[in-house]
């Protein structure tokens, strides 16, 4: 029983604070929507998180699918995390996620609280009771909209949603690699270590509960410095023809992926506590193997940091409007509701895990180029009040082996989110919004620099789309009008953005407006090389490939100056910029030319800007 009891009415409340949760729930406030995001452990970011340490995988696969990183607001979270934590820290990184959510007003975060029961009131979900481990206080909170971003599916289970564990047989979907018959297998949990070179030998004393393994044992599960192609996180995955094969690098430091249990088990949710258990066994069994069996290099290294909190890759997934299948990412579909994409390979790991060490740990499924996800993969069947984000979306089994990862799951959180402050403001469920609004929620997520693939910037609003477009100086492949031809990215080797002659002096963008408006707001985007990654890794290989610190393509010293026959009017001046997604908000004023001339960058020697609009 709690000594405390308190409530509170909030329009969204997001049920889960991992990245998919996060994203949801800052998307949702920033449209104006009073928020609650609800997270049973003391840090945000889940699996991404210092509990767990897993590096944010996405659409461009360890930088093997160019300008496929994804965008908008995990975006914006990394790059302020490579301003401030150039060394990936991922305690640092912690707070930069804790920061971020509560700092976003609009927000409420309740940490440490585990939601224990739902309240439903004739088929809706009408608030969740939890409690807050540590003040002791039971919250009742009440809202119009839920979001579960569990993982697990839970809020949705016990608000009576449909669900499904497992895969489906090949014939439900006609899937080219889904089982002949449904099975209730998933992939298993990992926990992740980290090991230090200490610049002299240190002893390794293996426990006594530990597991043995010998080097015929690993004989499928890369261990040592080379490069092979990899999972999502490191180690041998099964030769598959297509390009676009994960390149990463086996490694000795920190890993493995491949160290993964709970597929097999009767129920990975319920013994959870029992897989992390067994996992430690098998973690602290393999790095007596890479100190004390054979010469792995390892002489200096020690082991410094074990996680005691498992990743989950697999569990529940809530059945929605519709279920994304392994044909729609194969054929690269391109939905008429789409708000989110994908791009990972489908990687579906053995099901047995570290026991089933005669087979290779996974099973990678290449396609070229990318996929988009529909609204309704996020929009519950069964609770009209209920939408999902991260991997509990609606999906294949198959489908899910590539949506699963979190770099997907963040831009659909982000999807989710402003969806859902839709619904609020037009007083309508979350399947109305994509009846009604899908057209308003895809541009909305574009002006927030979130990429959909097939679709442009079409608002109506934004005064540059008319605009007449000049510079000072331009590329051949760069020329100044594409900063307004709808796309805020490269796509397929097409180039979208303006890039300029030499910095050695300041360079000057100009958008000659066709008459006197009022400007009351400039959005800029900048480049910040879509094509590699950027995120925390413990993995040394992984940061290695990454720039220390910002994208050396990004604008650092810039001015936008609004004018009005040939008079300034306006002018905002930005120094030490670290952000893609500029907005700039002004007085007001009439004027009938926007400048943006731009000083310096991150280390480029030119100026590049891929969008500009005005409000």
């Amino acid at each position: 029983m709690s000594l405390r009891e308190k409530e509170a009415v909030y329009d969204v409340i997001v049920v889960g604070g991992g990245i998919a949760g996060v994203c949801a729930a800052i998307a949702a406030a920033r449209e104006g929507a009073s928020v609650a995001i609800v997270q049973n452990r003391s840090v945000f970011g889940g699996t991404a998180s210092s509990e767990i340490r897993m590096h944010i995988v996405g659409a461009n696969c360890h930088s093997s699918k160019p300008d496929l990183r994804e965008t908008g607001i995990l975006e914006e979270i990394l790059l302020e995390n490579k301003r401030r934590n150039p060394y990936a820290a991922f305690p640092v990184f912690d707070m930069i996620l804790w920061e971020k959510v509560f700092l976003e007003e609009g927000v409420t975060a309740y940490l440490n609280t585990n939601m224990d029961d739902v309240i439903l009131d004739e088929g809706r979900i009408r608030g969740i009771v939890c409690h807050q481990n540590s003040t002791e206080t039971q919250f009742t909170l009440c809202g119009t909209l839920f979001i579960d971003a569990t993982g697990h599916g839970t809020l949705g289970v016990m608000a009576g949603a449909a669900s499904r564990v497992g895969s489906e047989a090949r014939a439900e979907f006609q899937e080219p690699t889904a089982p002949e018959t449904a099975n209730q297998d998933t992939m298993g949990n990992t926990i992740m270590f980290l090991a230090v070179d200490r610049g002299e030998p240190v002893r390794f004393e293996k426990p006594v509960w530990a597991h043995t393994y010998t080097e015929e044992d690993l004989k499928y599960r890369s261990h040592v410095d080379e490069i092979c192609a990899q999972a999502d996180g490191g180690g041998t995955v099964a030769p598959e023809e297509g390009k676009n094969q994960l390149p990463e690098f086996s490694n000795v430091d920190a890993g493995y992926w491949w160290i993964e249990l709970g597929g097999d088990y009767n129920d990975i949710i319920e013994q959870g506590e029992e897989i992390r258990d067994d996992l430690l066994k098998c973690v602290y069994g393999v790095w007596d193997h890479i100190k004390n069996q054979g010469n792995h290099g390892v002489e200096n290294y020690d082991l410094e940091w074990v996680g005691m909190v498992p990743g989950y890759r697999e569990s529940r997934r809530l059945e929605g409007e519709y279920i994304l299948n392994e044909n729609d990412v194969r054929a690269n579909r391109v939905f008429e509701d789409a708000v989110a994409y994908g791009g990972w390979p489908m990687d579906v790991h053995v099901p047995g895990g570290i026991r089933d060490l005669n087979s290779y740990g996974s099973k990678v499924y290449n396609f070229e180029g990318c996929y988009t996800i529909p609204y309704r993969c996020y929009v519950s069947r069964d609770v009209d009040n209920l939408m999902m984000a991260g991997r509990d979306i609606s999906t294949s089994k198959m489908a899910f082996s590539s949506t699963r990862v979190m770099g997907t799951c963040a831009v659909g959180g982000q999807a989710v989110g402003t969806a859902a402050a839709l619904a609020i403001r037009y007083g309508c469920t979350p399947k109305q919004v994509g009846e009604q609004h899908i057209r308003e929620l895809q541009q909305e997520l574009m002006k927030n620099d979130c990429y959909l693939p097939g679709f442009a910037n079409e608002d109506e609003a934004d005064m540059a789309r008319t605009a007449r477009v000049s510079a000072s100086s331009e590329q051949d492949d760069g020329r100044a009008e594409r900063v307004i031809n709808g796309v805020a990215r490269n796509v397929n080797g097409q180039v979208n953005c303006w890039k300029s002659a030499s910095l050695e002096e300041p360079q000057t963008l100009t958008l000659k407006l066709f008459e006197e408006r009022e400007v009351r707001q400039v959005r800029l985007t900048f480049d910040t090389d879509l094509s590699h990654e950027i995120q925390p890794s413990m993995i040394k290989n992984v940061r290695d490939r990454q720039v220390k610190g910002l994208p050396r393509e990004l604008v650092k010293d810039y001015r936008v100056s609004l004018l009005l026959d040939g008079n300034v009017v306006g002018t905002r001046e930005v120094r030490g910029n670290g952000q893609r997604l500029n907005v700039l908000d002004f007085d007001g004023g009439e004027c009938d030319e926007v400048q943006i001339t731009v000083e310096s960058s991150h280390g480029c020697d030119y100026a590049c800007i891929f969008e500009v609009r005005i409000y």
